[in-house]
């Protein structure tokens, strides 16, 4: 019997002894299968995560940030010890005990999931664990990939610390709302760096990993705070807070910013604008695109904090000018539904839903509203981030009186009486504040919106290409689309500068006559005969007269003097263009280019004719704070030195290219100086420095410009609409871009300065009549005398006439001729009316650029 026993005992253990044998062969087994083909854990130690790239103004304000995933990556020594602890407790409070994984942790999880017949499945993953699932492996919930954790975990633990391995995943973790890793989210959820955060701040944070939509602080907020007092009771029980703070903390209302109680990061910056997205597009371009959005680059932009919006409220002005002019309300063609208007809390959400621009600021910030009715001839609002008062916001009749509704079918209505006859109820439109000029006292809301018409600024620094400040359009939340950058538009006359200075390099000067007569020209669609502005023909005319006039027949003769190919290697050289087709009729500026490009090329006028990109950035860091690009390329030895000698600046060397005669770049200047001083541009432009630049207008005013620079800063306009139509008879670029630089330049001024145009050396003065370029002697005066700067050892040739080898049209009229063909009519009412000569092909042609 006792034999027996025995035997039976040995078997048991026999049995056992197999079984934890064979089950530990199995579990080998199963490790050793998954283990082979894992990712390598090796590259954690180099990881890189993706984080913000941010843009800073030339004064050091952060002004926009870009970024797929918005984090902003901590390194494990400015984690505050209290941050982590509050994860610990959360999420694996036998963190810095365990090996990668916890064996009693696994065993409750499968404790629970037996008992409850798989309806409650909880995660026993580590921290490190789950590093692993978010780095390394798929976030599916199957047995499989909970072993391939364990093993890699395992290996991780013995490569790196836990120091290393709690930083990827404080910095990788989701935390909602953008938020990845838990410097972003203390930014996000209450505006504070982590050193600020209190516990119960922490505890907050630590409850989102789970599932950061469940546990929303606004619509899940007490869920959310039944979960932090959990993780406060945590760090109490493992140690990390007192029982008094404990009880502090847990009583501590739950706040955020989603909750109001905390104001946005976001408030801090300004909204997006064209400059910003432009270096976004170009950084996009030269880093590619994942690089600019996931690489942490930290951009110094070239932008003027103060000079932008100057800018922007120039052009604004402008287009708002024009389209009040037209007299036409086309609102913002968004409407809210009526069920929506009875509850000021629901409308105020549907308002909020609407999208419309929030970014402009003229006159005063203009505000989204909603018409919530309509009397006999006022409209009541309710404006987005304005309190209603106990009479309501109302839009008066007078307000309205200025325009009419455009229709369904494109027709016009009558011009509007009352409020009614251009809004309905439920409308969304914009509205802004009128204040009287001398006190800023409130009047009334006043309907705004935004403009049909477009158009771009830019400003630049002459000698270092830096752009100062860009507008793209009237709104960018209106329309992304850059038209300082983007926009290929005729340049029209303000392209003739290069056709002047080609010819200044090829030998002619200033005063050098060329004809301007009729001309007419055999092309496959026909005869062209192109035209002054003024319709009229002047003869013998010296080229200084020919640029301050804009005279488009001088400017054909001249290109057909020096050739077309040579006015297209300086467009090229210039940047206006990659290639000028040569046809007399981009003399005129008749092939489209960039605002960008052409504000670019006259820098080059105004440093004296040396090389110079445009850029939009100063510089650009990595993550790690090394340079990866910098604008200015000049040689400075200096810089490098500890330090220099008391009022000894450093010495900068200039190894820019030059592509124009420094003579000829002052001779252009000063023709140019001309047209502001009495030419095309001399009513629009008044400024206290001398200022020289080209008015632009192309065929129908489909285009103005005007592009202007003083001796240091550049900046040019232009105006027009997206789909190319007339601007009107009266639409020229002196009368519409002149007053936005004007505006522009007044400020820019007092802040840059500016002063005479540096003459070059080898510059020989002689005095000539500008209207028929004879000499003149030292000590002639008068307003027809002009000193023009002419190279030294050229002995300029007096009364040499050029007419671009044209013969004259013999049908076409000259100078008095024009006003004489005019013809006296009877009309169908019987009325006699004066009506001009019989339309011809060429004056329904191609010319006329001015």
């Amino acid at each position: 019997m006792f034999r027996f026993v025995l035997s039976f005992l040995g078997g048991i253990f026999t049995t056992l002894t197999m079984s934890i044998g064979m089950a530990a062969l199995a579990i080998g087994a199963i490790f050793w299968m998954y283990g082979r083909d894992l990712p390598s854990h090796e590259s954690l130690a180099q990881y890189t995560p993706p984080t913000i790239s941010r843009i800073y103004s030339g004064q050091g304000r952060l002004i926009d940030e870009f970024a797929k995933e918005r984090r902003l990556f901590a390194p494990a020594d400015t984690i505050p010890d209290l941050v982590k602890q509050a994860f610990i407790s959360a999420e694996d409070k036998n963190f810095y005990t365990h090996e990668g994984y916890d064996l009693r942790g696994i065993a409750a999880a499968a404790v629970d999931a037996v008992r409850t017949r798989g309806k409650d499945v909880r995660g026993a993953s580590t921290i490190t664990q789950q590093v692993m699932k978010n780095f390394l492996l798929s976030g599916d919930r199957r047995a499989e990939r909970k072993i391939k954790e364990i093993i890699l975990a395992a290996r991780v633990e013995e490569a790196l610390t836990k120091e290393k391995i709690l930083e990827l995943y404080l910095n990788e973790i989701y935390l909602g709302k953008n938020s990845y890793g838990v410097a972003a989210a203390s930014q996000t959820y209450f505006n504070k760096t982590l050193d600020d955060l209190a516990p119960h701040e922490a505890a907050f944070l630590a409850s989102l990993p789970k599932a950061p939509s469940d546990y929303d602080p606004v619509t899940q907020k007490d869920r959310l705070m039944t979960r932090r007092n959990f993780v406060l009771r945590e760090m109490n029980e493992n140690g990390f807070i007192t029982d008094a703070d404990y009880e502090t903390e847990k009583a501590a209302a739950l706040r955020s910013v989603q909750n109001g109680d905390f104001e946005s990061f976001k408030a801090e910056l300004p909204p997006r604008d064209y400059f910003t997205d432009e270096i976004r597009r170009q950084l996009s371009e030269d880093f590619g695109e994942g690089e600019f959005f996931t690489g942490g680059l930290t951009v110094r932009a070239t932008i003027d904090n103060e000079m932008q919006p100057i800018a922007a409220n120039a052009l604004r002005q402008q287009l708002e000018e024009y389209d009040r002019g037209a007299g036409v309300w086309r609102g913002t063609g968004k409407t809210i539904p009526a069920e929506q208007l009875g509850d000021e809390q629901t409308w105020r959400a549907a308002l909020a839903d609407v999208k419309v621009p929030r970014d402009v600021n003229l006159e005063s910030q203009w505000y989204p509203a909603v018409v919530l009715e309509v009397g006999e001839s006022d409209a009541r609002i309710g404006i987005e981030g304005v309190e209603n008062d106990e009479d309501g916001h109302w839009i008066p009749a007078k307000d309205a009186q200025w325009a009419r509704k455009r229709l369904a079918d494109g027709k016009l209505a009558s011009k509007a009486r009352t409020a009614g006859d251009l809004v309905s109820v439920g409308d969304v439109v914009l509205v802004r504040r009128m204040t009287a000029n001398d006190t800023g006292e409130f009047i009334r809301w006043t309907l705004r919106q935004v403009p049909e018409v477009q158009g771009g600024f830019m400003a630049m620094d002459v000698d270092t290409g830096r752009v100062i400040a860009m507008q793209g359009g009237f709104s960018y939340q209106a329309s992304v689309f850059n038209r300082a950058t983007q926009a290929k538009r005729q340049p029209g006359s303000s392209f003739k500068p290069f056709v002047y200075a080609a010819a200044l390099d090829s030998g002619y000067s200033p005063a050098t006559i060329v004809v301007d007569a009729p001309i007419e020209i055999n092309t496959p669609q026909g005869v062209w005969r192109p035209r002054n502005s003024s319709n009229k023909f002047y003869g013998p005319t010296p080229l200084r007269t020919g640029i301050e006039q804009s005279r488009n027949l001088m400017t054909i003769r001249l290109a057909q003097e020096i050739g077309m190919e040579t006015v297209g290697s300086y467009a090229e050289r210039f940047g206006v263009y990659d290639y000028l087709s040569p046809v007399l009729a981009n003399a005129l500026g008749s092939q489209e280019s960039t605002l960008y490009q052409m504000v670019a090329a006259y820098a080059m006028f105004a440093n004296g004719g040396e090389r110079v990109e445009p850029t939009l950035v100063d510089r650009v860091q990595d993550r790690y704070g090394r340079t990866v690009y910098s604008h200015d390329k000049r040689i400075c030895n200096d810089c490098k030195l500890t330090s220099l000698e008391p009022g000894v600046a450093p010495r900068v060397i200039s190894n820019r290219e030059r592509v124009m005669d420094a003579v000829t770049a002052y001779q252009l200047t000063s023709m140019m100086k001309g047209v502001v001083d009495r030419g095309t541009a001399a009513g629009a432009i008044n400024l206290p420095v001398p200022i020289a630049g080209k008015t632009g207008t192309t065929n129908d005013a489909k285009d103005v410009w005007f592009i202007g620079f003083s001796s240091n800063i550049v900046a040019g306009c232009y105006i027009g609409f997206d789909n190319p139509r007339s601007l009107g008879k009266r639409a020229y670029g002196a009368g519409m871009c002149g007053p936005v630089f004007q505006r522009f330049m007044s400020e820019a001024i007092k802040k840059y300065g500016g002063g005479p145009f540096e003459v070059p050396q080898g510059c020989t003065f002689i005095k000539i009549n500008r209207f028929t370029g004879a000499r003149l002697s030292d000590e002639a005066s008068g307003d027809n005398v002009v000193p023009e700067c002419f190279r030294e050892g050229e002995e300029p040739i007096f009364g040499i006439m050029f007419d671009g080898g044209f013969a004259m049209g013999a049908d076409l009229p000259l100078v008095e001729e024009v006003g004489q063909l005019s013809r006296q009519i009877t009309t169908s009412t019987g009325k006699k009316a004066v009506v001009g000569p019989k339309a011809s092909f060429g004056s329904l042609s191609s010319g006329g650029l001015y």
